[in-house]
């Protein structure tokens, strides 16, 4: 079973950039598909991308494409999900997910294991 634990969150400006990252415990990653999801107060919980166990798929959610990059570091047993161009909207707890099934899902049931979360702040 994995641990995820996710960091990199904060308060940024709008047209900002942050960096999260989720750090990986008990199992590495390499043998899962890898996903970032997000909830806003009041809203459900929304894909932001994914990649699969060897990092030859990734998926966006519409509204990342473009900005946002997501990688995999197996060295380092981590995920990280760049965004840049930081609007208000985006602002949400964000959450790091591991899927037994090895893919890029955009589903939350395909994932398995869950983080904490860490907070996004985007300020106008």
């Amino acid at each position: 079973q994995v641990q995820l634990v996710e960091s990199g969150g904060g308060l940024v400006q709008a047209g900002g950039s942050l960096r999260l990252s989720c750090a990986a415990s008990g199992r590495t990653i390499s043998d899962y598909g890898m996903g970032w999801f997000r909830q806003a107060p009041g809203k459900e919980r929304e894909f932001v991308s994914a990649i699969s166990w060897s990092a030859s798929s990734t998926n966006y959610a519409d509204f990342a494409k473009g900005r946002f990059t997501i990688s995999k570091d197996n060295a380092e047993n981590t995920v990280t999900l760049q965004m840049n161009s930081l609007k208000p909207e985006d602002t949400a707890v964000y959450y790091c997910a591991a899927s037994d099934f090895g893919g890029s899902y955009q589903l939350p049931g395909r994932y398995h294991y869950w983080g904490q979360g860490t907070q996004v702040t985007v300020s106008s």
